[in-house]
């Protein structure tokens, strides 16, 4: 079903030393950019040869939850996903019912993407704070931990994850994870009070992002993930190409270097928290 070219969007990947005794997760992954450029299967190879055992595919829009789901039924030991309604879709009309049987098919771990973004939306705020406490809503229906994006809406998306904790039903700490963090110390404080995971991402080891580094400092060990936001936001020394789960690695190293910490350790417990927040066993 999907080609096997080892080319990305931007030519010849640089592909990160072979990593076989690491155990990486990817926790947020759209691989419905690979279907689009047709080579997953070598995407998830690259990853594998990298220290990546596990996924978390992303939806967020109809096709992005199906495709997803897909991915999950065709790697189940590998992949996991999650599915929602994101900002994006704050005006549209949602079928909820195509989104409770996607939630129904093995491999469901968490509703996602889901969130606020006043950056890109602010006429949309009203309909995306509506769109949101309905995500938040069906996550407590179904026991599962949400992957949260937030963007220019700190205090709304503090307040309605305060509502969402106070009524959760599930175990306090699989409440969910605010993904691609990109705020400083002040906001990864306000994130951990209310009981979320907080994962980092390629961001965190650009030149101008001392703040995001600082803050990965702050998180406790048993409260930290690692994403790369694939296709986007390629870390260090990737940039300017097509992201992808392999770089899962330097992300992790990143990471590693702002807590002063090793390699190691940030792969060891970032992927125990994985585990324990989507519910799967190494």
């Amino acid at each position: 079903m999907f080609g096997k070219s080892c080319r990305g969007a931007g030519g010849t990947l640089e592909i990160p030393s072979v990593q076989p005794t690491l155990n990486l997760v990817d926790t947020h992954v759209h691989f419905d950019a690979f279907r689009e450029s047709g080579d997953l299967d070598a995407v998830l190879e690259r990853a594998r040869a990298a220290g990546v055992r596990r996924f978390i595919a992303i939806g967020g829009a109809p096709t992005g939850n199906a495709f997803a789901a897909e991915c999950a039924a065709q790697h189940r030991s590998e992949i996991a996903f999650a599915a929602g309604y994101d900002r994006y879709l704050a005006t549209e009309t949602h079928d909820d019912a195509s989104l409770e049987k996607i939630l129904d098919l093995p491999g469901a771990a968490a509703i996602g993407e889901i969130g606020l973004d006043y950056h890109y939306g602010p006429e949309t705020k009203d309909a995306q704070r509506k769109l949101f406490a309905r995500m938040l809503a069906l996550a407590r229906a179904r026991r599962l931990p949400v992957v949260v994006h937030s963007r220019a809406a700190e205090d709304d998306i503090i307040a309605m994850l305060k509502e969402h904790a106070a009524t959760w039903p599930g175990d306090p700490a699989r409440l969910g994870v605010l993904h691609c963090f990109t705020g400083g110390p002040e906001f990864v404080e306000r994130v951990l009070e209310v009981g979320l995971l907080v994962s980092f991402s390629g961001i965190t080891s650009f030149r101008n992002a001392d703040s995001i580094r600082t803050a990965a400092k702050l998180v406790p060990a048993d409260r930290l993930l690692i994403e790369t936001d694939s296709p986007y936001l390629a870390p260090v020394p990737h940039r300017g190409q097509r992201n992808e789960p392999a770089f899962a690695l330097d992300v992790a190293r990143a990471v590693a270097a702002a807590r002063n910490e090793t390699l190691e350790q940030i792969a060891q417990q970032t992927t125990m928290n994985a585990g324990r927040l989507f519910k799967f066993q190494e």
